[in-house]
This record gives structure tokens, C-alpha cells and sequence, in this order.
């Protein structure tokens, strides 16, 4: 077994901590900067956390331009990135202060909740209340610059196609993941059905 601790160095070409917790969803996120800029984002530290009320969110590796406008106006919106995105969403990963919408070729369509724009391409889009902005710090309390934004879901939008009997195949939306490493992007596999017992 290779152990290494963290603050002492992995000794590896390249760190693994991000490649060992994948694959893990992406969280495109949309929001707007107060001057009216559209923004859009990967972000690879992303999940869901609770039924009720139903929060997502994201964490940024400090507080870049969907976490401020995020907390600047209290909304965000998140994509599904699918197969036929994922050069899009590629091309939204730069830091500059653009138009990441126009810079990729997509669309802002209105949201029905929140005034941030959602992307039309993208078959599942949840709209985002801020709910709280988390500072995280090492288990010594010390800060490390990055932020946990946490968004209450009030809108959520999912193409039609994707839901049999009522029930919406995650397969058949073709979700990308990301895995660990400067590159590497997973599609789901083989279904495994497994009941919890009783």
C-alpha cells in the first residue's frame, strides 16, 4: 500500500486525492455579476446534501466569479453537463471576465424562479437560492482561501424525455463525471441494482 500524508507530500507525479474521490458529478454553475455579466462555470467539488428543502452545492478553490456573484446577488443556477456538452463546458473553465454563455456557443434561457439565466442546451437545470457561504478551514482551524456555497433548489427543470413512467433515468441523460488528473472524464457505465435492506 502507498501511504503518504497529505502536509508531508504524496510523492507521486501528479496528486491523487481528487482522482481517489470519483467520479464526481460537475457542478456547471451559472450566475451573474452585479454589472450584468453572465458567468458559467465547471466546478469539480459539487453534490447534493439534503432532501428537505433540497441543497446543492459547490466549492471553489477561493472566491472566484461564480462564488462571488453568487453571495452578490444571492442566485445561482446549476447544468447538467451531458456528452454532447462537454466541449462546452471545457471551453466555460477560464478565469477570465468574460461572457463564458457567448465565449462556448450557449444559450442563457430565462429561469422561472431566480433571475440568473439557465443554460437551454443543458437537459436538467435547478435553480438556487444562496443559502449559506462557508469559509472552510484545515482541521486546525486555519483558513485555506476556498469556499463551500450551499444553494436551496426552487426551481428544477428536466426534459421530458428523461422521464419514463415518471421516473427520470439518470442513464439516459448521458451525465459527464469528472475523475481525478488534468483530464480525465467519465461517462456512466454499467447499472447496478441494489435495494437497502429492511
Amino acid at each position: 500500500m502507498h501511504f503518504y500524508e497529505p502536509r508531508l507530500g504524496h510523492r507521486l507525479p501528479h496528486d491523487p486525492f481528487n482522482a481517489l474521490v470519483a467520479p464526481r458529478p460537475i457542478g456547471w454553475v451559472s450566475s451573474v455579476a452585479a454589472d450584468g455579466t453572465l458567468n458559467l462555470a465547471p466546478y469539480s467539488f459539487f453534490n447534493a446534501f439534503c432532501y428537505t428543502p433540497p441543497l446543492i452545492g459547490f466549492a471553489s478553490t477561493s472566491r472566484k466569479h461564480s462564488a462571488r456573484n453568487a453571495e452578490a446577488c444571492g442566485e445561482f443556477v446549476w447544468n447538467l453537463v451531458t456528452r454532447p456538452l462537454l466541449q462546452a463546458m471545457n471551453q466555460t473553465s477560464t478565469s477570465q471576465d468574460v461572457d463564458e454563455f457567448a465565449s462556448a456557443g450557449l444559450t442563457p434561457a430565462p429561469s422561472r424562479v431566480v433571475s440568473v439565466p439557465r443554460v437551454a442546451e443543458a437537459r436538467v437545470a435547478m435553480e438556487c437560492r444562496l443559502s449559506q457561504v462557508l469559509e472552510l478551514t484545515g482541521a486546525d482551524g486555519s483558513p485555506t482561501g476556498a469556499v463551500m456555497v450551499f444553494g436551496e433548489v426552487v426551481g428544477v427543470h428536466i426534459d421530458e424525455e428523461l422521464l419514463g413512467d415518471g421516473v427520470y433515468d439518470t442513464a439516459a441523460a448521458d451525465p459527464v463525471l469528472r475523475g481525478g488528473g488534468p483530464s480525465a472524464y467519465f461517462t456512466l457505465g454499467e447499472r447496478l441494482d441494489l435495494r437497502r435492506p429492511d
